[in-house]
C-alpha cells in the first residue's frame, strides 16, 4: 500500500455490529416523509446558484485498497459556504419563513449550520441571531458576521450555547432554527433533515448505472446520516451496507446503538472533527437510525491530518480535493477497516466493492484548514 501506508498504522477506536438492524424503508420514511424529502428538493433546486455537487471516484485509493470504486461527495463546492449544511438550515429558515419579513431567526452552532442559517436570514431579508460557544474559532464566528448575523459568544461548549440560545430566543420572541430535536421541537429539525437529503437525490442521479454497496456517514447529533439513510429509501432500490463514523470522544450513536436507547455522552476533549462533537443523538435522526445502521466505528483525530492533506494532494484520485476535518472520518474508517482483515471481512469489502463517502465539508475555516496540512 504505497499511498497510505509507508509504516503508518490507521487507526480507529472501536468497532460494534448493531445486533437490532432492520433496514424497513416504510418505518425510516415515517420518520422522515418522502413529500419532505421531495419538497426539499422541488424547492432548493431554484434557489440561484444551484448546481449539483460532484461525486468523485477515488480511483487512486480503491485500487490500492482492492475495492471496486470509492465515490466521495465533495460538498466543498456547495454554494459559497463550502458544506452540506448549506442545505439544510436555509431551507429550514425558508419553510419557517412563510414570507414573514419580521421573523427573528436565531441558532446555537459550531459554525457550518449557523451559517446555513445566517446566510438562509440574508437570502429573505431577515434578522439573524447566532450563539456560538468558547471552542468556536473566530474566523467561523466572523464568517457568520459577514452574512449580517449577529454573534454571540458563550463561555462553555455547544450544549451551554443552545441553553442560552433557547433562553434569550424564549424572551425575544426569535424563531429557534436548530438541527437538534428535543420534545415539542421536531418539526424544524425535519426540515433541516429534508434539506440535507438533497444530497442523496444528486447522488443517485450521479451514481447512473452503478449501485452503491456501502455507505460511511459521520454523525454528530445525527442529522446528516438519518437523512442519507431516509433518501436511500426514497431512492435506491439496493440496500447497502451502512456505517456510522464519530470521534472516539463524542461516539453517541454509538454507545446508544450498544443498548438501543439514547445514551449522552460526556465529552471529556473536544475532537478535532468539532462539528462532530456532540453528546446526544438528535430524536428525529435516532428514529431513523437506531435500527438502519449496521456498523457503528470511533476514530482518534490521529488521522485527520494526514488525510486531508492526501486527499488535497491529489492521492487519493485524479485531482486535488479541499476536505475539512468533518470531511475526512469516511476515507479514515475505510482505510483502517480495510487494513483490519478481520473488520474487512466482516464487512465484506471486496473487489465488487462500491463505497460511497461523504465529503461534508471544504475549508470552512481556512486557516484552521491550513494549519492542519502543514502540520504533516
Amino acid at each position: 500500500m504505497t499511498i497510505i501506508s509507508n509504516g503508518h498504522i490507521w487507526k480507529y477506536s472501536e468497532f460494534i455490529h448493531n445486533k437490532n438492524y432492520s433496514f424497513e424503508k416504510a418505518q425510516i420514511l415515517k420518520s422522515l416523509p418522502k413529500k419532505e424529502i421531495d419538497d426539499a428538493y422541488s424547492s432548493i433546486k431554484k434557489w440561484d446558484g444551484y448546481l449539483p455537487t460532484p461525486l468523485i471516484n477515488l480511483s487512486k485509493l480503491s485500487k490500492e485498497l482492492n475495492l471496486k470504486n470509492i465515490f466521495y461527495k465533495d460538498e466543498s463546492k456547495r454554494f459559497d459556504l463550502k458544506s452540506f449544511k448549506a442545505l439544510g438550515g436555509a431551507y429550514a429558515v425558508e419553510k419557517i419563513s412563510k414570507g414573514n419579513k419580521d421573523l427573528t431567526v436565531s441558532t446555537a452552532t459550531a459554525g457550518n449550520h449557523g451559517r446555513s442559517v445566517a446566510w438562509g436570514a440574508k437570502r429573505l431579508g431577515l434578522k439573524c441571531k447566532i450563539f456560538i460557544s468558547e471552542f468556536v474559532s473566530d474566523n467561523r464566528g466572523q464568517a457568520m458576521k459577514n452574512l449580517g448575523a449577529e454573534v454571540i459568544k458563550v463561555n462553555g461548549n455547544y450544549e451551554k450555547s443552545l441553553i442560552e440560545c433557547i433562553k434569550q430566543s424564549t424572551e425575544n420572541g426569535w424563531q429557534i432554527v436548530q438541527d437538534v430535536a428535543w420534545d415539542n421541537y421536531l418539526l424544524v429539525p425535519k426540515y433541516t433533515m429534508a434539506g440535507y437529503s438533497v444530497m442523496m437525490k444528486e447522488i443517485f442521479d450521479q451514481l447512473q448505472n452503478n449501485q452503491i454497496t456501502h455507505i460511511i456517514l459521520q454523525a454528530g447529533v445525527g442529522g446528516m446520516a438519518g437523512a442519507m439513510i431516509a433518501g436511500i429509501a426514497r431512492y435506491f432500490t439496493n440496500i447497502p451496507i451502512t456505517i456510522v463514523v464519530e470521534p472516539d470522544s463524542a461516539a453517541c450513536v454509538l454507545e446508544s446503538i450498544k443498548t438501543g436507547k439514547i445514551e449522552k455522552i460526556d465529552i471529556k476533549r473536544e475532537s478535532l472533527m468539532g462539528g462532530m462533537s456532540c453528546g446526544e443523538v438528535s430524536l428525529v435522526p435516532w428514529e431513523i437510525l437506531k435500527n438502519s445502521v449496521n456498523y457503528c466505528i470511533s476514530l482518534p483525530d490521529d488521522d485527520i491530518a494526514k488525510t486531508m492533506k492526501l486527499l488535497g494532494n491529489a492521492s487519493f484520485s485524479n485531482e486535488k480535493i479541499i476536505a475539512g476535518e468533518n470531511s475526512a472520518p469516511g476515507v479514515i474508517s475505510l482505510i483502517a477497516s480495510c487494513e483490519d482483515q478481520k473488520i474487512k471481512k466482516e464487512l465484506n469489502l471486496n473487489s465488487n466493492s462500491n463505497v460511497l463517502v461523504i465529503g461534508c465539508e471544504g475549508d470552512t475555516d481556512r486557516e484552521m484548514y491550513k494549519k492542519l496540512i502543514n502540520q504533516t
